[in-house]
């Protein structure tokens, strides 16, 4: 299973750990959009931004 990462917010004046937690996710631009593999890793870098991004399930 995949997962969609959509980034719907930006990033200023959060913290500055988020905004390097959505550049590790890939997301610089705002409704960019990055497949990622489902695990724990990414599971949990995307729960620490579930606020800023949007996360859809594909099943491939």
């Amino acid at each position: 299973m995949k997962l969609r990462v959509t980034k719907i917010k930006s990033t200023i004046g959060y913290n500055k750990r988020q905004d390097l937690v959505m550049e590790s996710l890939g997301l610089r631009k705002m409704n960019q959009v990055k497949i990622h593999d489902d695990n724990p890793c990414i599971r949990g870098m995307i729960n620490k931004v579930s606020h800023l991004v949007k996360v859809e399930e594909i099943n491939e």
